[in-house]
């Protein structure tokens, strides 16, 4: 089964892996296998083309909404678009959306705003804020300070480690939940078996390897890796089964992950 832990201090206990919707063609078969599989947690934004048509259209059909835990994004240069945004959301998500983010922290203190009413009023349950950049984090940290989010979204992987020096501590420090995008690395991840090593570690794919290595930071809440294929997707659950890595075997997960470039 997969795990569910505290999303940080908001009291909530979702499944610790979820499916970010990216570039994913096949929305609805997915859907259902994550649903079907224990998943919880859908996340996307208007930045992601229809994506948001499509998972709403998709809980839908499946008569699941109630099932989702929805967490979207707004990703716009006024308050004005960022409203327009917002309205479609509730449209496609049945009038209420779990965890709204201010997408690469645009106008986000604008977009709190009225964001914070909006969860007053309760069409929004939790507020975050995301970047995928670095060289950002200074800015995010200074928006995880104000109070104002409860959640914050950031990639972490092998490859993208900043987070471990402030970011992480941060959140723990504050309560906040932790989503992590591009678990799965910013591309040429196969798919097929790693190296032998791995079997040691009860795992077979670089897929289940990296998924599990960050899900084994406990500062970790969920990972939101995409697919469009329904077997990735049950994988990527099978990833969310304890046992997790101490920190030897995480460690050689980052040693053999170095040596595949």
């Amino acid at each position: 089964m997969v795990e569910s832990r505290p999303f940080g201090s908001t009291g909530l206990s979702l499944p610790v892996v979820g499916l970010g919707t990216w570039q994913v063609s096949d929305i609805p078969a997915v859907a259902e296998a994550m649903l079907d599989g224990g998943a919880r947690v859908f996340d996307s934004s208007p930045m992601y083309g229809q994506a948001e048509r499509r998972l709403g259209q998709a809980l839908a059909d499946l008569a699941r909404r109630g099932e989702a835990w929805v967490a979207t994004k707004v990703w716009a240069g006024s308050v004005e678009e960022g409203r327009r945004q917002f309205a479609d959301q509730l449209g496609f998500f049945g009038g209420r959306v779990e965890l709204e983010q201010v997408h690469n922290l645009l106008l986000w203190q604008a977009h709190l705003d009225w964001m914070e009413a909006e969860r007053e009023a309760g069409r929004i349950g939790l507020l975050g804020a995301t970047h995928w950049q670095a060289s950002a984090f200074v800015e995010l940290e200074a928006v995880m300070r104000t109070g104002r989010v409860q959640a914050v979204q950031i990639p972490y992987n092998p490859d993208e480690r900043e987070v471990e020096d402030r970011i992480l501590p941060l959140a723990e420090e504050l309560g906040l939940g932790v989503l992590v995008m591009r678990p799965l690395g910013s591309g040429g991840l196969g798919r097929g078996p790693g190296p032998s090593e791995l079997a040691a570690l009860g795992v077979e794919t670089w897929a289940e390897a990296v998924l599990k290595w960050a899900l084994s930071d406990r500062r970790v809440s969920v990972v939101i890796p995409a697919t469009s294929d329904v077997g990735h997707a049950r994988a990527n659950l099978r990833a969310g089964e304890p046992p997790w890595f101490d920190e030897e075997q995480r460690r050689l997960v980052e040693k053999l992950w170095e040596k595949r470039r």
